[in-house]
């Protein structure tokens, strides 16, 4: 009987472990590296030991440094969550050796499987050995860990090489694990489907397969919505995903909760993968079938035998992942302080962060998974954009409002998307679409008590002018104090007070919450940032200075970049890593490198000068001296098609 379990992860995953711990009376112990210190799983553990670092690889990496927390802290079990050495052979064998419970696969199951070269070939699947222009488009992929990391598509022969740097180095650093190989790539191009099956297999033979879902919604190949079940599968076809995840079980004779991952397309499933492993997107699965996907592994590790027949599903399930990034500036991670976290009790939320937490740059930006179930897939879908829609989320910018759309695009409620439904749809997902009255509120807001009339004056008074910054632009509003209160040309005026807004436009009266954080301003949904009356003066860089896009390490420059060097117009220079993602820096146009300020290792915020490309003046075709204003560093990330999908 288990009494006590290490949870050797982070995040919402370690929470919703610890949750599920301690509904069966079980004890949790966490880890923390030092910047998750203050972190909401290690509050929630009833004891917490500290990783001494921040990088995965010198805390959640290190398997020796967490087999000795579980003992010192008298735990029995160790469940490794999903990512990080969750899929690793050799932490499992020492969790075991050290006399301790693993809550997974046997490591031979996890060592035939969870590298996918290894899976391929127990499913009778060859990977590409040598690659021809006759093979392209490729897939680079890491043979271990998930999440998309390590994955590039490469659809020129001359690309392959530098995928292959890419894709070796984002691995060994998610996984401690740099081994790659290439695959056919039958992803968005093809109209291509990823559907994968859920089982859940006991030590007594006995193997349930717990449905289909779908997660095509992906960018770089990360998930971001998925459903159970998949819609639109005929019944052979479901049958026939059943039986290949329960003989790919069999095959290693698993134990455990794991994924079988196919992509469908035109009506026959390709084998992908198997993890070993939770899944992110097991709630809806646990929606669907009223089971607790975490209490069945304890158990399965305690011994039991699965209790019959698996159960029978009932109804629709779909679940949207809430990421600190901006879709509308290539997926880049944002980090920043989370003020605010509220979504409507109607939904499960699954989450690691709670109101005062910092979104920092060393891990994945997951804030939270939101997960709504109903009789029908129409109802559930409803329901999850409704939630989201109404969700209060103070602080980094996230992908909600994407996710609110995306879950409203018709091509999404008729069940047509496949695996390129970003790279058709992203500009209109991502179009700005504020509020207009949103800056009139907010200067009402802040103008609330403060009165502009002495018992004496008695003419108007004059208006007053605030400015806000608003998805990229500049608003400038007018409002007047009289003696009846606050009143505006644009609207009528109802109510005011500093944390709600009441105006009438047209005959149609709307609320407007407001909320303040310094010079941020949230008016409902829309953020604002309040602009001062007389700006500070900027810095000036020079022209052709690469700026940091966003906060992270530079892990390596381009071999033998040095200042003076030629480079030429989308040449790679620098590789950033932020949130466990590598992130390539291109030179923007052709010239000479006057000035290298990044060096391997360094640690960059937003805006940090990291080189200046001289540009050609006949590239250019413009005199050298013309002034012209300094670009940000452009940041080529994987393109829409190349990154995490855990």
């Amino acid at each position: 009987m288990i009494t006590s379990v290490l949870v050797a992860n982070r995040g919402e995953i370690a929470c919703r472990i610890a949750r599920t711990c301690r509904e069966l009376g079980i004890r949790t112990v966490a880890v923390h590296s030092d910047a998750d210190e203050n972190a909401r799983h290690a509050r929630l553990a009833d004891t917490a030991v500290r990783l001494p670092g921040a990088a995965p690889a010198d805390t959640y990496l290190r398997g020796d440094l967490i087999v000795r927390a579980a003992r010192a802290a008298g735990a029995d079990a160790v469940h490794p969550g999903y990512g990080f050495l969750s899929e690793n052979a050799g932490f499992a064998r020492a969790v075991q050796d050290a006399g301790l419970v693993w809550i997974g696969p046997p490591p031979e199951a996890i060592e035939a499987m969870a590298s996918k070269t290894r899976a391929k070939e127990l499913m009778g699947i060859e990977p590409l050995r040598e690659v021809t222009g006759a093979d392209l488009p490729v897939l680079v992929k890491a043979a271990a860990g998930g999440g998309g990391r390590g994955m590039r598509v490469v659809r020129r022969l001359a690309d392959l090489d530098g995928a292959l740097a890419a894709a070796r180095a984002e691995a060994a650093s998610a996984f401690g694990d740099g081994e790659v190989f290439v695959e056919p790539y039958l992803g968005g191009d093809a109209g291509g489907r990823h559907v994968e099956v859920q089982i859940l297999a006991d030590a007594h033979g006995t193997v349930w397969a717990l449905g289909t879902r779908d997660c095509s919604l992906q960018r770089r190949h990360q998930k971001v919505i998925e459903e159970a079940p998949a819609p639109g599968l005929t019944a052979r076809l479901t049958e026939e995903l059943h039986a290949l995840a329960v003989r790919a079980a069999g095959a290693v004779s698993y134990v455990g909760a794991g994924t079988v991952e196919f992509l469908v397309a035109g009506g026959r499933a390709h084998f992908l993968e198997m993890n070993t492993r939770l899944q992110v997107e097991h709630p809806v699965t646990e929606a669907v079938f009223g089971v607790d996907l975490v209490a069945e592994q304890i158990r399965v590790a305690e011994g039991h035998a699965l209790d019959g027949d698996p159960p029978r599903p009932r109804g629709h399930a779909v679940e949207a992942r809430l990421y600190a990034e901006d879709p509308a500036r290539e997926w880049a991670p944002q980090t920043g302080r989370l003020h605010r976290l509220a979504v409507p009790g109607s939904v499960r939320l699954d989450t690691g962060c709670t109101d005062g937490d910092d979104i920092g740059v060393h891990y994945d930006p997951l804030i939270a998974k939101a997960v709504a179930h109903a009789p029908t897939r129409a109802e559930a879908i409803r329901k999850l954009a409704s939630a989201l829609d109404r969700a209060v989320i103070h602080g980094p910018v996230t992908n909600r409002d994407l996710l609110v759309r995306s879950l409203r695009h018709e091509e999404f409620t008729e069940g047509r998307m496949d695996t390129g439904f970003y790279d058709r749809h992203l500009p209109e997902l991502t179009a700005p679409a504020p509020d207009p009255h949103a800056p009139l509120a907010a200067a009402l807001a802040d103008a609330h008590g403060r009165s502009r009339f002495g018992g004496w004056r008695n003419l108007p008074a004059q208006p007053q002018i605030k400015r806000y910054a608003m998805a990229g632009e500049e608003h400038e509003v007018r409002y007047r104090h009289t003696r009846e209160g606050l009143e505006a040309d644009t609207a009528r005026v109802t109510h005011v007070d500093a944390g709600l807004v009441i105006l009438e436009v047209d005959g149609v009266r709307r609320r407007y919450e407001v909320s303040r954080y310094g010079d941020r301003v949230y008016v409902g949904a829309t953020a604002l940032t309040a602009l001062p009356r007389f700006p500070a003066p900027t810095t000036r860089h020079a022209p052709g200075s690469l700026l940091a896009p966003m906060p992270g390490t530079v892990v390596r420059l381009a071999e033998g970049l040095t200042e003076g060097a030629a480079v030429e117009a989308g040449q790679p220079l620098l590789w950033l890593e932020a949130m466990k993602m590598q992130h390539r820096i291109t030179a923007p146009a052709t010239g000479t490198l006057s000035a290298l300020h990044a060096t391997p290792g360094q640690q960059v915020e937003v805006g940090a000068l990291l080189a200046v490309v001289e540009e050609t003046p006949q590239e250019r075709g413009e005199p050298r001296g013309r002034p012209r204003r300094p670009p940000s560093a452009r940041r080529e990330a994987p393109s829409s098609q190349e990154r995490p999908c855990p």
